[in-house]
């Protein structure tokens, strides 16, 4: 595995170079509800080569700036947050700006067993296009309200463990099971948020997607912004990245049973999700992004993975791009190495611990800056230095790596992996979420309790040959429609901050 190791103080300044940088570049539904249309301000329109049969129609996915909020947003699936936190959302917006969020609780991995619901109102301000992460919105809101309900004295008492007595005197000593209590208004401070690691950030970061497909079927998902993963930063941290989206309540996928049970309930009535039997993990095969991925500090890139469980090796080819479509690529990288299956987690019962180990490393770059950027590495730094070329590959094996990429050979990691099945009972595999802040889950107890955004397994991934891994996804046409074109000199800056600044990510 391999991991971008430069400190916070690093991290910042980039953040800040390509803000300079881009400053100079300048149907029908199981509810009912009735549709809406949108203008369209960027589109993409591709086809994954590997594919179910309900992927052969060709996807075209819109978005537009600033985004359209108006209408109930859902999850389709419980939502694991790091801690670990196990929750299920239903969030309405209006179009007076104001908003109402409802975040039910519950004690297992499955979203079975109710614990609390959170019932949040304020107003939510949609600001500019973010001069950070490409293709979002910042935002800025506003609390009016947070009320707390409970579903059993157990949970009651679980809360009541983890907060200081301040909050377990005024708030908690009141809770009836079924009962609204307060824990924020405009008149009460938010000490009890904080303690409870409550945080609403995720507003600050908006992006709105709509895919459409030859067939007529329409979806529209809400990616919000990500969740820091260290517990003590998540109510200071402004996203950059995004958490798993919500689903439109309008254009949703279908069928959707998850859907129809967050979007029925209530504040006393939390959705209690089907038991799902946990299955014995199986990696064998090929499995690939679904979608463009945003990751923290302004990093997209799709992943493909091919397991070989007999040999215990796999392969992962990341393929790094400048913009939220993954239409212009930066740098592609192809690592490999071994790994052990370890037990199954206890923080998050479903899944189970791996440990990989990575061997070898080799890197492409796609474009002209990212290949000056490389030559201009010391000797013995990352790999070859001044040999670098657009579309040719080179290995980092004599280089022990690559410090600019932030690459140590060799590499072990702590994973946490999951498999579940889609609303079409096609596997889909979770792997556990990176650290925010860059750093390695190196040791067991960085081991992630959150995940990414899930890979699908590819059909008939066993007669594919190894040279198609790198075709997971493919730009077919892209259409962008802006006030001004950019000059070339304008965008190769960007790609140069970016290829320096894009921290890497095994999984």
């Amino acid at each position: 595995m391999y991991e971008g190791r430069s400190s916070q103080v690093l991290r910042g300044v980039c953040l800040i170079w390509q803000v300079a940088l881009m400053t100079a570049a300048t149907g029908s539904t199981l509810w009912e509800v009735p549709t809406t249309s949108t203008s369209l301000s960027e589109s993409l329109q591709w086809q994954p080569n590997c594919h179910y049969s309900h992927h052969q129609d060709r996807v075209k996915i819109t978005s537009e700036i600033p985004p359209k909020l108006d209408g109930t947003w859902l999850s389709t699936r419980c939502e694991v947050r790091p801690g670990p936190e196990f929750l299920t959302r239903a969030y309405t917006f209006q179009s007076t700006r104001h908003f109402q969020a409802l975040q039910h609780y519950y004690t297992d991995s499955g979203c079975e067993n109710p614990a609390y619901s959170l019932v949040i109102r304020g107003k939510l301000r949609l600001r500019q296009a973010s001069w950070i992460t490409r293709g979002a919105t910042e935002a800025d809101h506003h609390l009016s309200g947070v009320a707390i309900i409970i579903h059993s004295l157990a949970a009651k008492q679980k809360l009541a463990s983890r907060l200081p007595l301040s909050c377990v005197g005024p708030h908690l000593v009141r809770l009836v099971p079924g009962k609204p209590q307060d824990l924020y208004n405009t008149r009460a401070g938010r000490g009890c948020l904080a303690a409870m690691g409550f945080s609403m950030m995720e507003l600050d970061l908006v992006r709105v997607e709509t895919q459409h497909h030859d067939h007529g079927e329409k979806i529209q998902r809400l990616f919000l912004g990500d969740i820091h993963t260290d517990w003590t930063q998540r109510t200071l941290y402004r996203p950059t990245g995004f958490q798993q989206p919500l689903q439109s309540a309008m254009h949703h996928i279908h069928p959707c049973p998850v859907c129809a049970l967050v979007y029925r309930s209530t504040e006393h009535r939390p959705p209690v999700l089907p038991h799902q039997m946990h299955n014995p993990i199986s990696l064998a095969g090929r499995w690939f992004s679904q979608q463009c991925e945003t990751r923290p500090t302004v990093l997209f890139l799709t992943r493909e993975f091919h397991f070989d469980p007999d040999q215990h090796a796999w392969e992962g080819i990341y393929r790094h791009y400048l913009d939220s479509l993954c239409t212009q690529s930066t740098f592609t990288l192809k690592a490999s190495g071994h790994y052990a299956q370890g037990n199954p987690s206890v923080k998050v019962p479903g899944a189970t611990e791996f440990v990989f180990k990575v061997t070898e490393v080799r890197v492409t770059a796609e474009d002209e800056s990212t290949a000056k950027l490389l030559n201009r590495t010391k000797l013995g730094k990352c790999g070859q230095s001044g040999e670098w070329k657009v579309g040719v590959e080179q290995g980092l094996s004599s280089t022990h790596g690559c410090t600019v990429l932030g690459i140590k050979l060799p590499h072990k990691e702590y994973e946490l992996f999951k498999v579940e099945l889609d609303h079409r009972r096609h596997p889909l595999l979770y792997v556990g979420e990176r650290p925010t802040d860059g750093s390695s889950p190196d040791r067991p107890s960085r081991r992630a309790t959150s995940f990414q955004a899930p890979l699908m397994l590819c059909s008939g991934a066993e007669t594919q040959p190894p040279a198609l891994y790198g075709s997971g996804i493919q730009s077919k046409q892209v259409q962008v429609d802006t006030s001004g074109s950019e000059s070339v000199k304008q965008i190769l800056l960007v790609v140069l901050g970016s290829a320096l600044c894009s921290w890497l990510w095994i999984f």
